[in-house]
């Protein structure tokens, strides 16, 4: 059994970014998530990644870096692997095989017995990565669960990635995603701020992720959503 199966809740820590003022990764790590994932889009390298992947390791949590460029890898024993994106609807075929050719080109340290790949479907044509991938978002839901199908039947992804970066997505969408999916772990991001996002969000993906709130609210409100997407689980189960 993958990590991920039993996940409710990711939070996504950038390391661009620093968090709420008199908070600390440890406090991060006690919300109650069930992983924390180390990435972000822009402004990535390998010593910010290496600080909060070193400040998070030391919790008993599972830690993973999403790096968005191979300069941003970092190889240590305090995080539990890699989820590496591969953008299903990007208009540059570099964030499809690209960017994962040249990481292998230049990296003779890769663990692949610890090394993953997540579908992206991005879905903010005004989200940083939707520009650096120059991803098509003019999708609807059945364009979203053919890409996820694809995903899962023709390229083995074991984890779909339904991102909304900076709004809150279509719960339509999200649905139809997960409805197309067998076996793969259906992953959601984008917008979650609260009790009831979370709760929503997580009535139709196998896990959310929370970004943006621990540096823009803290981790009370991340705590929120924590107890919204374990009490959607268990509805669901």
């Amino acid at each position: 059994m993958s990590d991920w199966a039993d996940w409710d809740h990711i939070v996504k820590i950038d390391p661009d970014k620093t968090l709420v003022d008199g908070e600390t990764f440890e406090d991060v790590a006690a919300t109650g998530t069930d992983a924390i994932e180390v990435g972000g889009t822009t402004g990535m390298t390998e010593e910010k990644m290496k600080r909060v992947v070193d400040a998070c390791g030391k919790h008993d949590i599972p830690v993973y870096i999403e790096p968005s460029n191979p300069a941003s890898v970092v190889h240590s024993d305090r995080h539990d692997g890699y989820l590496i994106p591969v953008v299903m609807n990007a208009g540059d075929v570099a964030w499809i095989t690209g960017a994962h050719k040249e990481w292998i080109r230049i990296d003779d340290e890769i663990d692949w017995s610890r090394t993953f790949t997540e579908a992206y479907i991005v879905m903010n044509p005004e989200a940083s990565v939707a520009s650096y991938t120059q991803a098509n978002c003019d999708l609807d839901a059945a364009d979203v669960a053919a890409y996820a199908e694809a995903a899962e039947h023709l390229l083995g992804q074991e984890i779909v990635y339904v991102e909304y970066s900076g709004m809150l997505g279509d719960t339509d969408i999200v649905a139809a995603a997960a409805d197309a999916l067998d076996d793969a772990t259906l992953f959601y991001g984008g917008g979650i701020h609260d009790y009831e996002s979370a709760r929503t969000m997580a009535q139709h993906a196998d896990t959310i992720v929370v970004g943006d709130l621990v540096h823009d609210e803290g981790v009370e409100a991340v705590r929120e959503t924590v107890q919204g997407a374990k009490d959607a689980t268990a509805t669901v189960r």
